[in-house]
């Protein structure tokens, strides 16, 4: 199936896809899905490691306060 043919089908169009084009459109719909998540995973990993390192800091500057009597 070409390229073109794939995307001229249309749900609304009152025909139903044949199942080669309904396999292309699924995995198609399964591979940005995939790379959605992928994205989204980076995305919460790198501002769980900012939100960590910000807490960090935060803490260390209360016991460095602390060690020196400053409460």
């Amino acid at each position: 199936m070409s390229e073109q043919e794939l995307n001229s089908y249309r749900f609304l169009s009152g025909e139903e896809p044949t199942d080669e084009m309904l396999h292309a459109i699924m995995t198609d719909a399964r591979n940005e899905a995939v790379k959605k998540a992928v994205e989204a995973q980076q995305k919460f990993d790198a501002d769980y490691e900012r939100q960590f390192e910000q807490a960090l800091q935060i803490w260390d500057e209360r016991v460095r306060s602390a060690s020196n009597g400053q409460y």
